[in-house]
Formats: C-alpha cells, sequence, structure tokens
C-alpha cells in the first residue's frame, strides 16, 4: 500500500508449521522464540510463514507503487489536466484516516488471513476495472480512493498478524523493520521500474499487470500464513466507538502521537524538493539526490540499528533519536547547496531508527483483543500527518523562501517533538 509509513515494519526460532491450501486453525498466541544471542536480520527469515508474508509484500508494494504511476499518467493522457494528475496521487494519502477509523474493528473481530486476502483481492479488482478502456476518469479516481481506504486495514492486520508469527520480541521488531525498508527502498526503485514499464507498454497494460501482482500476494498470503481465528467478539466495538476505546489508553494514545508526530515534520523538505532544486538552480540529477537522502538514510539507519544494537540499546535511543529527527533540518537556514542539503536530509533519515525501539513498547502496550485495530489506526495516521505535511509545506512557500520552511520546520518539528517526547514519559511507555 502508499509507503508508510510504513512504519516499524524485522535468533533462531522454532517456526508453526503450516500446512499451505489447507492450514488448520491456530491460536493467536504468538509464536514463542528461542533465545536470541545477537541481533540480525536472518533469524527472521527462518520463520517459515515470515518468509510468505515478506514474498507478499514485495509483489504488493510492487502493485501499489506501479498502479500510482500507471494511473497519474493514465489520467493525464486522458485529461490533460495536471490538477487531476496530481490529484490522482494524493488520493493514496486522503481517505486513509476513513479506512482507518471506520474500517479499523474489522481487523481484530474478523480472521487475519481473511482479510489480508480480501485487501488484496478488492485492489486487484479495482485495478482490473482502471484497465477496461471505457471506465470514466471519476471512476478511476473513486477506484483509486477505494484502494487507499483498505490500504490501512490491509497494513494493520499484516502488522498485528506478524507479532502472531514473530512473537512480541525481537523478531517482531525486526520483521517489521525489514517490511519498512522495503518500502523505503521501493521509493528509490519502484518509480524506477513503472517508468521502464511504461516505455514498454501504455499505461492501462501496466495497471493490467499490477492487478496480476496484487492476485499474486493474496495467493501468497492465503496457501503461506496459518489460519488464525479473530481476535476479540464480534460484538466487540465497532466504527468510532471502538477507536476511541482504543486512545483512552494513555500508553497507546502517547506511542501513536510519537508514531504520528515526526513524519509530520520529516516529509516537508521532500515535498519542496522540486521547489529547493529551483531556487538554488541546480539540475534534475541535484533533485533526484535531494529526493533520494532522506530515504538512503532511513534505511541505512534501520539497518544498522537492526544488525549491529541489541533490543536494550535500541529501546534507549528511542527518545533521543525523535526528538532530534529533524534538527538537521536547521542546516538548511543558510540556504545551502545540495551537498550540503544532502547531508542533513541522510542525517535526518538515520534517525528513523529509533522506530524499532517504539516498535516494541507499541506491541507490548497494546492489549490483543484491540492490537488490529491500534496498528490500523497507528498506520492510518502516520499516512495521513504525512499528507498534511506535504500540504502545510506547499501552503508556507507560497508566502516565505523554501529554504525558511525547511528551517523553520526544524525548529517547531523538534518542539513539538519534544512535547509528545513528555507525554510518552509520563504515560509510562517507555518503562519495561
Amino acid at each position: 500500500m502508499p509507503k508508510p509509513a510504513s512504519q516499524g515494519t524485522p535468533v533462531p526460532v522454532t517456526p508453526v508449521p503450516v500446512t499451505p491450501a489447507s492450514a488448520t486453525s491456530v491460536p493467536a498466541t504468538p509464536v514463542p522464540a528461542a533465545p536470541i544471542d545477537r541481533p540480525g536480520y536472518r533469524a527472521v527469515f527462518r520463520v517459515r510463514e515470515f518468509r510468505f508474508v515478506f514474498v507478499a509484500h514485495l509483489f504488493s508494494l510492487l502493485g501499489v507503487v506501479v498502479s500510482e504511476l500507471a494511473l497519474t499518467v493514465l489520467v493525464y493522457d486522458l485529461t490533460r489536466s495536471p490538477l487531476l494528475s496530481s490529484l490522482t496521487f494524493a488520493l493514496g494519502f486522503l481517505p486513509y484516516l476513513l479506512g482507518g477509523t471506520l474500517l479499523a474493528g474489522l481487523t481484530d473481530r474478523l480472521p487475519p488471513r481473511r482479510i489480508l486476502v480480501v485487501c488484496d483481492l478488492v485492489c486487484a479488482a479495482c485495478v482490473a476495472v482502471m484497465v477496461v478502456p471505457a471506465t470514466p476518469v471519476a471512476v478511476l479516481l473513486a477506484l483509486r480512493c477505494a484502494i487507499a481506504v483498505v490500504s490501512p486495514v490491509f497494513n494493520g492486520t499484516r502488522m498485528a498478524t506478524l507479532a502472531d508469527i514473530l512473537g512480541e520480541g525481537d523478531l517482531f521488531v525486526l520483521g517489521r523493520s525489514l517490511l519498512r525498508i522495503v518500502s523505503q527502498s521501493a521509493l528509490l526503485t519502484g518509480f524506477a521500474v513503472g517508468g521502464v514499464l511504461l516505455t514498454v507498454v501504455p499505461p492501462r497494460g501496466a495497471l493490467a499487470v499490477t492487478a496480476v501482482t496484487f492476485l499474486v500476494s493474496a495467493l501468497v498470503l492465503r496457501l503461506g500464513t496459518a489460519r488464525r481465528p479473530a481476535r476479540a467478539a464480534a460484538s466487540a466495538g465497532s466504527g468510532l466507538s471502538g477507536t476511541w476505546a482504543v486512545l483512552r489508553n494513555r500508553r497507546v494514545r502517547a506511542l501513536m502521537l510519537m508514531f504520528w508526530v515526526p513524519p509530520l515534520f520529516a516529509v516537508v523538505p521532500e515535498a519542496l524538493a522540486a521547489p529547493y532544486a529551483d531556487e538554488i538552480g541546480v539540475s534534475t540529477a541535484a533533485l533526484g539526490l535531494l529526493m533520494c537522502a532522506l530515504p538512503v538514510g532511513t534505511i541505512a539507519g534501520e539497518l544498522f540499528a537492526g544488525s549491529f544494537l541489541s533490543a536494550a540499546t535500541r529501546s534507549r535511543i528511542v527518545l533521543p533519536l525523535a526528538v532530534t529527527g529533524v534538527l538537521p533540518y536547521l542546516l538548511y537556514a543558510p540556504e545551502p547547496g545540495v551537498a550540503l542539503a544532502v547531508v542533513a536530509l541522510f542525517l535526518a533519515g538515520a534517525t528513523g531508527a529509533y522506530t524499532l525501539g517504539l516498535d516494541a513498547w507499541f506491541v507490548v502496550a497494546v492489549p490483543e483483543e484491540q492490537r488490529g485495530r491500534a496498528m490500523t489506526l497507528m498506520t492510518a495516521g502516520m499516512m495521513t500527518v504525512q499528507g498534511i505535511g506535504m500540504a502545510g509545506a506547499g501552503i508556507a512557500a507560497e508566502f516565505v523562501p523554501v529554504h525558511t520552511v525547511v528551517a523553520g520546520t526544524g525548529v517547531v518539528g523538534t518542539l513539538c517533538l519534544l512535547a509528545a517526547a513528555a507525554e510518552l514519559k509520563a504515560s509510562g511507555a517507555t518503562e519495561k
């Protein structure tokens, strides 16, 4: 689904045997992990069921990225309207809040494997309708919204299912991190793959390819993951009442806030990369560096934390890294050249290593019967605030220079992060 977040998605362990086509029902109790000698991603791949989830994630992510690009190009070809073309991309963010609040309860009241498969099938069906030449632009946009509505349900359910597959300890954290790294890598390669594909086939042909990727993801999840019962009774709170039930838990609420505040400010340089490149008069190649620096830093930070730091160390660095995450944006104050701006963005991305420790706190704080809903709300909120942050950056840049907007983000964002960290400590969520 659209980038996360996100969002942490990563030793020997005894995996649960799964019979692919007719897996017997297993309890939702987390898989007990063997003692961990030292952290590392390789151990996560030793869990057979995770390998299926990982492969399905690759196919699903490919479908999302390529369909976003192909649909944007298709809408522009049909309308020659830059507004409608940009709106097509923005619709990947806006409906997240709707799906995350109204449909989050389904993630705990229905079997998780069924939800994952059905969400992939819904996405495949929506893309298949987009392929039909007679489909009008209004319907194309509506279908784009439908995919975005089910995305937080899919992502939240998958995140909760990882806790069932990997347990609530270090394996879960590393598994989440691996899925996040793949999502960040898609920002670097996914659009390039889509661009190459569009040179070979027309936009509707590329959309047909993505329909297949969603179907493959559904098949892999159906055959490779165990059938687990719903976490909560069918009578559990639904809609907004269930959402408030989750948010009444101060620890969970404070943790969600710490997941939501950083991306609200982190996306500002990305949203303003093209205007900044124009402001300092650099080439499109330099613009590419500005766009890549943040995700490259994020990947580097996560890989280092997951590969070389212990769980205890990752827990200790959460607050220091989180509250300093946008401080590097202050380097934009003197309107730097590309080299210094890239350094600032890389450093800001690398602080994203705090999410591994935050994931560990979150999965422990959330009651199991609310886990799917809470994780859906968390991922929906992360996507929503990114859209808000991008829009806010664009509005601010209409009145003041771009480098001032980014540097100001470093100041305002740090103050907000300090407040969020204070609430997190007051809630007791940082205590073991």
